[in-house]
C-alpha cells in the first residue's frame, strides 16, 4: 500500500558557493544539502562569517550557486532564465531583511501596495486581508508615514506586511531582529510565528540569536559553510508581544 510522502517546498542539493578575488578563492558554502517541508518553521543559526547569509541568498535565488542546485516547490532555480527566476521569487517568496529596504519616497501603505503591484498577481489588492495584517502588526495608524517618520520596529513591521501581502508560500527572513530592541524583536518574532501557524506559510529565518531561533520547529547550525547540526526543536518557544 502506498502512502503519500511529504513534499519538500525547498530542496538544497550539494550547494556550493565560492567567491573569487583574482586568483584567491573563498568558499562561503560547502556542499550543503537539506530539505524544508511545507509548513515548517526553520531557523538557520551561526556566527558571523559562517556562511548562513550566503545560504539565504542561494535559497532565495538572489545569487547563483557555484555548484549544486536549489529546488523551490518542484522548480529548479538553476534551470530558469533571470526573468523567470525573478517571477518565481515574486510569486512564491516573501523576503524580510535586517535593513528593512523600504522605499524612502513612499509611505508605509505605498511600500505595501507596490509589493502587490509588482508581484504579477492580476487580482486586486485584498483590502480586508491588508487590514488584518496591519492590525496584527499594529501599524494601522502609521500607514500614511514615510520610513524616515517611523521607528526601526515600525519599519520592520511594515516590511513584514510587504512580504506577506502577496500571500507567499515561503517567508525568508535574514536577521529580522538584528536592528531592533527587545520589545520590537518580540513583535517581529511573534508575527513570523503567527504567519507560520495561522497562515500556513513556510518560514526560514537566518539568525545569530539562539533565543530567536528557539521559536522554530527545527534548528540548523552552520559553521564554516557547512551544516554541523540539524535538530528538531520539540518545544518551540512561544512569543507573546505587545506593540
Amino acid at each position: 500500500m502506498q502512502t503519500d510522502q511529504p513534499t519538500a517546498i525547498i530542496q538544497a542539493e550539494n550547494l556550493t558557493k565560492v567567491y573569487r578575488s583574482g586568483r584567491i578563492e573563498v568558499p562561503a558554502v560547502r556542499g550543503v544539502s537539506f530539505s524544508v517541508q511545507r509548513g515548517d518553521f526553520i531557523a538557520i543559526v551561526g556566527p558571523s562569517g559562517s556562511g548562513k547569509s550566503t545560504l539565504f541568498y542561494l535559497l532565495g535565488g538572489l545569487t547563483h550557486a557555484t555548484s549544486g542546485r536549489v529546488v523551490i516547490d518542484g522548480i529548479d532555480f538553476g534551470s530558469l532564465s533571470d526573468a523567470d527566476r525573478t517571477r518565481l521569487r515574486k510569486q512564491r517568496i516573501g523576503f524580510v531583511f535586517q535593513r528593512f529596504n523600504l522605499l524612502p519616497t513612499l509611505t508605509a501603505m505605498g511600500n505595501i501596495e507596490i509589493a502587490h503591484a509588482i508581484s504579477g498577481d492580476n487580482q486586486p489588492l485584498d483590502h480586508k486581508y491588508l487590514d488584518h495584517l496591519c492590525e496584527l502588526l499594529s501599524i494601522q495608524g502609521r500607514l500614511g508615514h514615510r520610513p524616515s517618520e517611523l521607528s526601526g520596529g515600525e519599519q520592520q513591521r511594515v516590511a513584514i506586511a510587504r512580504a506577506l501581502i502577496t500571500r507567499p508560500a515561503i517567508i525568508l527572513a535574514d536577521e529580522p531582529t538584528g536592528n531592533l530592541d527587545t520589545k520590537n524583536s518580540d513583535a517581529v518574532l511573534s508575527m513570523l510565528q503567527r504567519s507560520n501557524k495561522e497562515l500556513g506559510q513556510t518560514v526560514l529565518m537566518i539568525t545569530h540569536n539562539l533565543e530567536a531561533a528557539a521559536i522554530a520547529d527545527r534548528i540548523l547550525q552552520v559553521r564554516d559553510g557547512q551544516i554541523v547540526s540539524d535538530a528538531v526543536n520539540s518545544q518551540p518557544a512561544s512569543v507573546v508581544a505587545s506593540v
